[in-house]
């Protein structure tokens, strides 16, 4: 009985600890008021975390919407003064007695007098990151190729506006934990997410300048950087709050990606920003350390000159308040490899790795493969590509890459031609395409090499069925000089009364295959979609097509010549499903013959069928 007492007392003590260890960690926005005096942290050199102070002027909160709170704090100490909010700070934590109330994210845009910053609620991040949902099929880019800079400006903008104020005017917002004299609503829509240093390593002039503007307008600041891992030295410490972390889009021999600071680590799960990266919800994009080289003061925006290092995890959602992800190997990246030849013997392999993502790996396959022949082209000069290569799609096979591209910008041409499959793929409303990786080999000349079909003729233009027939072919090249070509054409042996023979360019073919179907033909399934892709029309063909007045029809995206008579009257009397298009003609034969030149034109031969 007298064992009570001490019992209880330990008891007591216990339960103490317990409430102690247990009080809270984050300082929510409702403790928050004008006057208090916290710590932020940021690396403002290097890899070492340095301490500045935050006043708190008050709260600002978005009553349209989401609802949002943003916390406007005065920032002193270290360059603050001379160099303002900078761009790279975004993420950095700030606490309150060692209670972490949230990241700076946001400022009052450029030529600010004083460091003045809004910090987005750590609850905020943390609830906006919990969502597990797949990305919304509204959110598919549309990417026009060839990229521009005004193309990319455009589906980056259109897609993902993340350079938004707080508040579009001074109603949306309400000025809460008291406010201040100097600082109101009006201060709501002058508030803005701080720039992200954009790491842009490896390109050269054009690509880059392409590059930094189209990012630019979506809110990102250029910046110079090596390609592949920068020169950052190795760190064997964890990561922590206030380091400065990368969000990579491309790595290898070229580099592309953001960077910004940690706010917060919770048993591997890592907070970042306190803005997006581009908004796009579920993401698998690599999470790198990152090294700071120096500041850049501007009375414009000053930033950090920041190189991305080795992976060390994947950042897994890209919300409105939050970029957030896991510590670990990093995710599976798609390989793009470019083996280059020149005329003169030369070889050289360039090797990227890109991310996945519906509107970035065309982005980046399209960019990195126009910055290798773009640089190839200022050295040596060249006039002719010819692509050969293939892209793998997991569960469908291949899409074979074959074609040459010549005259005034064959780089792009090339570029445009590995980008577009992707695109076409990637944005398809059947299932999720995977890419497990490209690999293209280019043969460059220093010529340009067009050839325009000139004539077609048979010795004669009464022909057997059953037996073949010599089609002769005469080209003229860029100089001028004749190029002749002879294919053997094979009459069935069925056939019979007037045919015609076509020879044409694969533009003119695909154009005079889709009149003839009177609609452009949708596959059905990412099978067909790979299909029409290995069937599309090449540069670098003479297409001939042996044709007959017959009947034939378009079912279900695919073509069917000479049908039976009872068949066509079943398939034309239930055409409810718009599955069923009627063809005015029926192809008997088609031959496709490889040249070395970029070819142009159509010619037409008319033909009797001697059937005595």
């Amino acid at each position: 009985m007298h064992c009570r007492p001490a019992v209880l007392g330990v008891a007591l003590a216990a339960l103490s600890i317990l409430t102690v260890s247990a009080s809270p960690t984050r300082m929510s926005v409702d403790e928050i008021r004008p006057g208090m005096i916290g710590t932020g942290h940021t690396v403002f050199k290097g890899d070492r975390i340095e301490e500045f102070k935050v006043e708190f002027i008050g709260v600002l909160r978005n009553v349209i919407g989401p609802s949002r709170n943003l916390i406007l704090a005065r920032l002193e100490g270290g360059p603050l003064a001379s160099t303002g909010v900078i761009a790279g700070m975004s993420g950095s934590p700030v606490y309150v007695d060692g209670r972490i109330v949230g990241a700076v994210s946001y400022s009052l845009g450029a030529f600010s007098k004083e460091p003045i910053a809004g910090i987005t609620p750590i609850d905020e991040m943390t609830e906006a990151a919990g969502r597990v949902e797949r990305r919304p099929a509204t959110l598919r880019a549309q990417l026009d190729l060839p990229v521009t800079q005004a193309s990319l400006a455009a589906a980056l903008r259109r897609s993902f506006a993340i350079d938004r104020p707080f508040a579009d005017s001074p109603a949306d917002v309400q000025v809460l934990a008291g406010g201040s004299s100097t600082v109101g609503a009006h201060v709501g829509p002058m508030l803005r997410p701080i720039s992200t240093p954009l790491v842009i390593g490896g390109f050269g002039g054009e690509v880059a300048d392409l590059l930094a503007s189209g990012f630019r307008d979506a809110g990102f600041t250029p910046m110079s950087g090596s390609g592949g891992t920068g020169p950052v030295p190795a760190s064997t410490r964890p990561l922590a709050p206030g380091d400065a972390v990368g969000v990579s889009l491309i790595d290898g021999d070229l580099a592309l990606g953001g960077t910004g600071t940690v706010t917060h680590v919770e048993a591997g799960r890592v907070y970042a920003f306190g803005h997006p990266f581009y908004n796009l919800g579920p993401t698998e994009f690599p999470m790198t350390r990152a090294y700071v080289h120096a500041l850049l003061p501007s009375l414009m925006s000053s930033s950090k000159l920041s190189t991305m290092g080795e992976i060390i995890g994947t950042f897994q959602q890209d919300r409105a308040v939050t970029i957030a992800g896991e510590l670990g190997a990093g995710p599976s990246l798609i390989p793009i490899t470019v083996a280059l030849e020149t005329a003169r013997g030369q070889k050289r392999t360039f090797k990227y790795r890109v991310v996945r993502d519906q509107l970035f790996t065309p982005v980046l396959a399209y960019v990195s493969v126009l910055n290798t022949l773009k640089s190839y082209e200022r050295e040596f000069g060249a006039a002719t590509f010819t692509v050969k290569g293939r892209a793998l799609i997991r569960k469908h096979g291949e899409v074979d890459l074959e074609d040459l591209f010549t005259g005034e910008s064959p780089s792009t041409g090339a570029a445009t031609y590995v980008a577009a499959p992707l695109t076409f793929l990637l944005k398809n409303e059947y299932e999720p395409v995977e890419i497990d990786g490209i690999d293209i080999a280019i043969a460059a000349t220093e010529e340009p090499r067009t050839a325009t079909i000139e004539r077609i003729w048979l010795d004669t233009t009464n022909v057997r069925p059953g037996r073949p027939v010599p089609l002769k072919i005469l080209m003229r090249s860029y100089r001028g000089e004749a190029v002749a070509r002879t294919v053997t054409v094979d009459v069935p042996a069925n056939a019979s009364g007037p045919l015609t023979i076509m020879v044409a360019d694969g533009s003119r073919l695909a154009q005079w295959e889709q009149r003839e179907a009177r609609q452009s033909q949708q596959a059905q399934g990412v099978t067909q979609m790979v299909r029409a892709l290995n069937k599309a029309r090449k540069n670098n063909r003479l297409y001939v097509r042996l044709l007959a007045q017959d009947s034939g029809a378009v079912v279900g995206g695919e073509f069917l010549s000479s049908l039976p008579p009872s068949v066509l009257e079943v398939m034309e009397s239930d055409r409810s499903g718009g599955q069923f298009v009627p063809l005015r003609s029926a192809t008997l034969g088609e031959w496709d013959i490889p040249t070395d030149y970029a070819v142009t034109g159509a010619r037409f031969l008319p033909v009797n069928v001697e059937t005595n």
